[in-house]
């Protein structure tokens, strides 16, 4: 039976520890999670692809080991940054929340998933299939050190996934592509009291931006998301208010739909620059494939059984943003995402998780775990 009390303590100790991402460093924290899962009698491995960047992977073995299912909360947060009135790393509780960085996003679900394992080896459950548990890093920040090495060099061979890393019991079944990208324009220097002479970057790239903000996307509807988006994240260009910019540059987040293609929409976006610049470059910091699930898939009837059966709601949603997900499909990996964090909270001052989520949520995964199988 899920322990209240002792999931509510190990969500505090877990927000003690700082994780935040940028700088990067989940060393602390890996070894806190390594020995709570030594302790359960779990067979534990550490996989380092960067000093002080470890993830944490652990085995309940099954009887019957022809099958694996694969469950990953991540380590690390975002920053803290400023104006919070709890102190970020103290697990405060207060009106049936536990206030603190990363409470929602992600170590309210960390520590649901590992609370979810306690219960299931004091119960001496026994699987119809091996679970693997992987706590792991880089997730704040493209998962370079984490999940994509971990599948890439056949550390993680599951048949099957559930992605620790969303709030309020919603099944995520499908989400955005994205590209990040940085153009740079290259003008012609001149004084600033005569700027015939010269060619300003920052007059192309206001033209460049103007048209790809005025840009009509064409793309397949989906039910579970918005349209596609373009973001100006940054701009800065020239050198002094006198002198005529000769270079400038800006970085852009798209998001774009399954059924879409990131060659495709850098072709597109190639075109616009070249309308009106001669010279430029384009630096991709980034792309993610978009990912889709059916509904009806197993994991996901598993999942909603399971939630109804402790009396929470699940909404099967589509996520704007980008979870680990879509690292699943390069190794044809059924994935989904569903969490237990409180919607909105993710990233913000005064970060929280309400306790209940909290409890309902290990609730229904021990009964996700017991009660899956592969059909």
């Amino acid at each position: 039976m899920v322990n209240k009390q002792r999931l509510i303590k190990l969500t505090r100790d877990l927000i003690r520890i700082d994780s935040q991402n940028p700088p990067g460093d989940e060393a602390r924290i890996a070894e806190f999670v390594q020995r709570y899962l030594v302790k359960l009698g779990l067979a534990v491995k550490i996989y380092e692809f960067k000093k002080r960047r470890p993830n944490v992977v652990a085995i309940l073995a099954a009887r019957n080991k022809k099958h694996s299912l694969l469950l990953t909360p991540h380590l690390d947060t975002v920053p803290a940054g400023k104006n919070w009135r709890f102190n970020p790393f103290q697990g405060a509780v207060s009106g049936g929340k536990i206030y603190g960085l990363g409470a929602t996003d992600c170590k309210g679900n960390l520590a649901c998933g590992i609370e979810a394992i306690n219960s299931l080896i004091e119960e001496k459950a026994v699987l119809d299939y091996n679970l693997i548990f992987a706590a792991t890093s880089d997730e704040e920040s493209g998962s370079a050190f984490g999940i994509i090495p971990l599948l890439d060099k056949g550390a993680l061979k599951p048949q099957a996934a559930v992605v620790l890393d969303s709030d309020d019991f919603a099944i995520i079944v499908t989400q955005k592509g994205l590209i990040h990208l940085k153009v740079k324009i290259s003008g012609q220097r001149a004084h600033g009291a005569y700027p015939w002479r010269g060619v300003n970057a920052i007059d192309i790239a206001i033209k460049i931006l103007q048209e790809l903000k005025a840009r009509k996307f064409t793309y397949k509807k989906n039910k579970y998301l918005r349209g596609p988006t373009l973001n100006i994240g940054t701009i800065k260009g020239g050198d002094k208010v006198n002198i005529v910019a000769d270079w400038c540059e800006f970085e852009l987040d798209l998001r774009f739909l399954p059924g879409a293609a990131a060659g495709e929409i850098l072709k597109a976006l190639k075109n616009i620059i070249r309308k009106y610049a001669r010279k430029f470059e384009i630096e991709i910091e980034g792309v993610q494939k978009p990912y889709e699930i059916g509904a009806g898939h197993a994991l996901v009837r598993h999942l909603v059984r399971a939630i109804k059966a402790v009396g929470k709601t699940p909404m099967i949603k589509g996520s704007e943003g980008a979870t680990t997900i879509t690292f699943f499909q390069n190794k044809n990996i059924p994935a989904v995402a569903t969490g237990f964090g409180s919607q909105g909270c993710a990233h913000i001052a005064d970060e929280y998780v309400e306790i209940d989520n909290l409890h309902k949520g290990a609730q229904a995964l021990e009964v996700f775990l017991k009660t899956y199988h592969f059909s």
